[in-house]
């Protein structure tokens, strides 16, 4: 595995623990549909909201800062995968929200977490 594929890796298996911490519900990790993916879908409970997370992972802000990399055509394939996650669980009556975990991992030892709860919104 390509040593980025890796980072990324690690970045969910952090952000899960993350959330966890802040007394998130773990539902999925890195659910497809067609040629989407998800990487966390958690509920949080109070108040109740489902929440698809995108996790991005860096090693040093060289190429700027983790968040910067969620496109509009990124946010596009994160609503289409997340819209059929919700027909799929038939949980169309659930609040929902996107978050991003940027997550700096340019100390190891110490990575740096940046939560960004509603990073952006379904239109249309």
């Amino acid at each position: 595995m390509a040593d980025h594929n890796e980072l990324g890796k690690k970045g969910e298996q952090l952000a899960c623990e993350f959330l966890m911490t802040k007394g998130y519900h773990i539902l999925d990790q890195n659910y497809r549909y067609e040629k989407g993916e998800i990487d966390l879908v958690v509920l949080r409970m109070e108040p109740a909201e489902l929440v698809f997370v995108e996790v991005k992972t860096r090693s040093s802000e060289k190429w700027g800062f983790p968040e910067e990399s969620v496109t509009e055509a990124k946010k596009k394939m994160i609503f289409k995968t997340a819209d059929a996650y919700l027909y799929e669980k038939n949980m169309w009556t659930v609040p929902v929200r996107f978050d991003i975990i940027a997550i700096n991992m340019k100390d190891p030892e110490n990575p740096m977490f940046h939560h960004i709860e509603d990073a952006f919104q379904m239109i249309g």
